[in-house]
C-alpha cells in the first residue's frame, strides 16, 4: 500500500512498535534492522526515544526490546471512552438496512434490560418498545440472550425477585423450562422470542460483551411473525452471531 503524507521518523517507529509488538519475548536491535531495512542506528535512536517515553521497554537480562507498559494505560483510556450507543450504530444501522425491520439495542441493568436505541426500519410494525423503556428479561429476545450468559445464580435470583409473568400463552413461566431455553441460547449464539412478549411480534437477538466477557448488552430484530419465519430467522442467525463478535470487539472483548 502506498503512503502519502507520511512523516518518515513516525512511520519508521510505528512500523517498528508493530514489530516489537508481535514477538513475545522482546527483539534486538539486529534482528529489527534486518526485518525492515533499516540501518541499526536509526533503529536504535528510535528505539531509545521510544523508551524514554515508555513506549518500548528493553529487557535487562537478554537487552532485547519489547512492548512498555504506556499501551496499557491509553488501551485503558480508550475503553473507557468507548460509548455504547456510538459504537453500536453503525451495526444496528447495517441490520436495519439488510433486514427494514425494528431493531434495537438494550443493557442490562438491575435485572431487567432497558432500550437505549431503536431504529425503526421500513416496514410497519407497532411494538411497545421505546428507548428508555424497561422490559423483563425471561420473555424477551434481548433479555434471554443476556441471562443466557449469567451464572445460573444470578438468574435464579433474578426470576425471584422479579418474577416470571404470563405475557402469552408461549412465555415461559417455569424456571426450569427457561434455564433449558438459556441453554441452547448460548449453544446456537443467539436468543428467540417466539410472540413470548406481545402476540404476533417474533425477536432475534445477541449479546454483547465487554471487555472483561460480561454480557451487558444485546441487539435485536424485530418483526411480524408472519415476516419472521423459521427460515428467515435461520438466516438472520449467523447475521446475529457475526455483529454479536464485531460489536463486542469494539467494546474490547476478546474471544
Amino acid at each position: 500500500m502506498q503512503r502519502e503524507n507520511v512523516v518518515k521518523s513516525v512511520s519508521r517507529a510505528l512500523d517498528i512498535i508493530a514489530l516489537v509488538g508481535m514477538k513475545k519475548g522482546g527483539l534486538g536491535v539486529t534482528e529489527i534492522a534486518n526485518q525492515i531495512d533499516i540501518n541499526k542506528s536509526s533503529v536504535f535512536r528510535t528505539l531509545s526515544t521510544l523508551v524514554q517515553y515508555g513506549y518500548i521497554e528493553q529487557d535487562s537480562e537478554t537487552g532485547k526490546y519489547k512492548l512498555g507498559y504506556k499501551f496499557l494505560d491509553i488501551s485503558s483510556k480508550l475503553l473507557e471512552s468507548i460509548d455504547l450507543r456510538t459504537e453500536a450504530k453503525p451495526f444496528l444501522q447495517e441490520l436495519e438496512n439488510k433486514t427494514n425491520e425494528v431493531i434495537h439495542l438494550v443493557v442490562y441493568d438491575q435485572g431487567e434490560v432497558v432500550y437505549i436505541e431503536k431504529l425503526e426500519g421500513n416496514e410497519t410494525l407497532r411494538t411497545h418498545s421505546k428507548v428508555g423503556k424497561r422490559a423483563p428479561m425471561h420473555c424477551t429476545s434481548v433479555g434471554k440472550a443476556i441471562l443466557a450468559h449469567l451464572p445460573e445464580k444470578d438468574v435464579l435470583a433474578i426470576m425471584e425477585r422479579k418474577g416470571m409473568p404470563f405475557h402469552t400463552a408461549n412465555t415461559f413461566t417455569k424456571i426450569e423450562v427457561l434455564l433449558e431455553e438459556l441453554n441452547q441460547v448460548r449453544n446456537r449464539g443467539y436468543s428467540l422470542d417466539l410472540e413470548e412478549n406481545e402476540y404476533g411480534i417474533t425477536c432475534i437477538a445477541a449479546p454483547v460483551f465487554d471487555r472483561q466477557g460480561n454480557a451487558v448488552a444485546a441487539v435485536s430484530i424485530s418483526g411480524p411473525t408472519t415476516r419472521m419465519t423459521k427460515e428467515r430467522l435461520y438466516k438472520l442467525g449467523p447475521i446475529m452471531i457475526q455483529t454479536s463478535h464485531q460489536l463486542s470487539a469494539r467494546l474490547g472483548h476478546v474471544k
